[in-house]
C-alpha cells in the first residue's frame, strides 16, 4: 500500500508540473476554441470580453491598426468574443468590442445585441471606431465580424464615410446575399409580420429579398480601399446558402477546402481553431502561419 500511495503521490506531482503553466505561458490569457459554454458561463452583464477594451493599449509598429471586434445577433460585446479578445491580445494587438442594437432590454440591457435597425447599429459602430482611434492614435482600425457583425460594418463603410477608417475586413459567417434560414412563419398572415420581427428590426432587415440587402448590394458590395476576407463555412445553419457569405471583389474561403475535418457551424465559427489561423494570417500577412487541420465538431469545437 505504501508503494502505491507513493506512486500515486508521484504521478499527482508529475501531472500537477505537466499542467502547471510556465512564466512565458502566464503572461498569456487563455484562449478557449468553444463557442457555447465560454458565451454561456463568461458573457456576464456589462463584462469585457478578456483582452479587450483596454483604453491604455498603444499599437506596436508590428501591428500599428488596433482590431474592433463586431458581434453577431443576439450576441454582445463579451458574449462573442472570449476567443478573438484573448487571442488578439496575445498576439500583440490593441482590441476592442462594442455592443450595439441592444434594443431588448430584458434580462438586462446589452445582454442581447444586434436587434436594432441596422443602419442605427452601423452609427453606433462609427462613433465607437472613432473613439477607438483617438484613444490609440492610430488612423485606421481593422475589423473581425461575426454573423451580422459582418454586414453592418459595411453600411458604415458605404455610406456613412467609414471607408476611409477600414483596412482589413474579416468576416467570420458573412451573409452579402442575406440568408433563407429563417422564412417567414405561417402566422405572419394573422399577425401581419413575423412574430420574430417584434424583437428587432435587424432579423427582417437580414433576409434574402429584404428591401436592406437590396440597398446594401446596389451598385456593388466591396468598398474600395479595404481588404476583404471572407470566412464561410459549408455546416452554416443560419446563413443558408452559405454561399451567401461569397462574394465578388473580395477573398472568399471555405473552410472546409482548408480542412475537410472541421464541422465547425455557424456559432462555433466564432471560435474555431483553423479560421483563427486564417484571420490571423489576413492580419499579418507578411508573418503568415501554416494552418495546421485540426479536427472540429459543431458547437462544442476541437476534438
Amino acid at each position: 500500500m505504501r508503494r502505491v500511495h507513493a506512486f500515486l503521490v508521484g504521478l499527482i506531482v508529475l501531472v500537477g508540473i505537466a499542467a502547471a503553466p510556465s512564466a512565458t505561458a502566464t503572461s498569456q490569457l487563455p484562449v478557449p476554441y468553444q463557442f457555447l459554454p465560454p458565451a454561456i458561463f463568461g458573457g456576464l452583464p456589462n463584462a469585457d470580453a478578456p483582452g479587450t477594451n483596454d483604453w491604455t493599449c498603444t499599437p506596436s509598429a508590428a501591428h500599428p491598426r488596433p482590431v474592433v471586434l463586431v458581434h453577431g445577433t443576439f450576441g454582445n460585446r463579451s458574449t462573442n468574443w472570449q476567443t478573438y479578445g484573448p487571442l488578439l491580445k496575445n498576439n500583440g494587438y490593441c482590441v476592442f468590442a462594442l455592443t450595439y442594437g441592444a434594443t431588448f432590454p430584458l434580462p438586462y440591457p446589452g445582454a442581447f445585441g444586434g436587434l436594432g435597425d441596422i443602419r442605427d447599429s452601423a452609427h453606433e459602430l462609427g462613433t465607437f471606431v472613432d473613439r477607438v482611434l483617438a484613444a490609440t492614435g492610430a488612423s485606421q482600425v481593422d475589423i473581425v465580424g461575426h454573423s451580422q457583425g459582418t454586414l453592418m460594418p459595411n453600411y458604415y463603410a458605404k455610406f456613412l464615410g467609414g471607408a476611409s477608417k477600414i483596412d482589413h475586413y474579416i468576416s467570420l459567417a458573412p451573409l452579402w446575399h442575406g440568408t433563407g434560414a429563417a422564412p417567414a412563419s405561417s402566422s405572419s398572415a394573422a399577425f401581419g409580420a413575423d412574430p420574430l420581427d417584434l424583437l428587432g428590426p435587424a432579423l427582417g432587415q437580414m433576409s434574402a429579398g429584404s428591401s436592406f440587402i437590396a440597398e446594401m448590394r446596389a451598385g456593388g458590395v466591396a468598398v474600395p480601399g479595404i481588404q476583404y476576407l471572407n470566412i464561410v463555412t459549408k455546416y452554416d445553419e443560419l446563413v443558408r446558402p452559405y454561399t451567401s457569405g461569397i462574394e465578388d471583389g473580395m477573398t472568399n474561403v471555405v473552410l472546409q477546402d482548408q480542412c475537410k475535418l472541421d464541422l465547425t457551424e455557424h456559432f462555433e465559427m466564432a471560435a474555431d481553431h483553423n479560421a483563427t489561423v486564417l484571420v490571423l494570417n489576413a492580419l499579418d500577412p507578411a508573418h503568415a502561419r501554416p494552418l495546421s487541420c485540426v479536427p472540429v465538431l459543431p458547437f462544442v469545437g476541437g476534438l
